[in-house]
Parts: structure tokens; C-alpha cells; sequence
């Protein structure tokens, strides 16, 4: 009979949640970060925070660069250690920069995509990612 509540890790089932989680997590992610791309480009006058005092164009280039481009780069397994650092960085800086002084239940988000993009950053993309097509060869 086989065991369904063992505690060693199945790798290809590991490695199937790892894509599961990549494209949920980026998913949700570019539903912050498309509205911040269109904003980007469109040609009122951009009006954003600037938490970390570089400018608003500047704050917003960034945040665009990270909720957008490294969401999709981790989508698709390619750089995601680096790509999760950017995230990381944007949601460290939304918990305890931006939302500092809200409520918890106002800011739980930021943390909660921190603490996943940190995890993705520790144990990578998976076998289903093209950081590992290109790193086998």
C-alpha cells in the first residue's frame, strides 16, 4: 500500500508545483503590474509614490521592471533566482516602506509575495523552467 502522507519530497512532483507556483504566483503579480506599464506609457503625467526618493518616472520604471518583466521571466523559469531578488527588493520596500504605517491587514500582501519570491529564490525555478534547459547543456 503506498503511502500518501510521506515526508520525503516526490521530485517530479516537486518539480510540477514549482511551475504551478511560478505561473500562479506571476499571474497575480502582473495584475499589479500591467496597470503600473499602462501608466508607464500612457501620456498623462505619472503620478507614484517615491518611497526610496529617486523620483516618481524613476520609482515607477522600477517597480513596472520587477512586477512586470522578472513576472514573466519567472513564468517562464529564466533567471529566477535574480528575477525573484527584484521582486523581493519591490515587496520589502512596499511592506515596510510604503504601507509601514497601515494596518497589517493592509500591507499582509506585500509580505506574503516577500516570503514566496524569497522561497522561490531559495529553491529555484525546478526542472520545468529554461534555466534548466540552458544550464543541462
Amino acid at each position: 500500500m503506498k503511502n500518501n502522507y510521506s515526508t520525503s519530497l516526490n521530485l517530479p512532483l516537486t518539480d510540477y508545483g514549482l511551475l504551478f507556483l511560478r505561473i500562479c504566483l506571476a499571474a497575480l503579480m502582473l495584475r499589479h503590474g500591467i496597470p503600473k506599464l499602462i501608466m508607464l506609457f500612457s501620456s498623462e503625467e505619472i503620478s507614484f509614490l517615491d518611497p526610496i526618493g529617486i523620483g516618481q518616472t524613476a520609482s515607477l520604471t522600477l517597480a513596472v521592471f520587477a512586477e512586470v518583466i522578472c513576472s514573466l521571466l519567472i513564468t517562464v523559469g529564466l533567471g529566477t533566482r535574480i528575477a525573484s531578488i527584484f521582486l523581493c527588493l519591490t515587496m520589502a520596500i512596499a511592506f515596510f516602506v510604503v504601507h509601514a504605517n497601515d494596518p497589517f491587514q493592509n500591507k499582509e500582501l506585500a509580505l506574503f509575495y516577500l516570503v514566496v519570491y524569497a522561497f522561490i529564490g531559495i529553491v529555484g525555478s525546478g526542472k520545468y523552467a529554461l534555466d534548466y534547459y540552458l544550464l543541462k547543456r
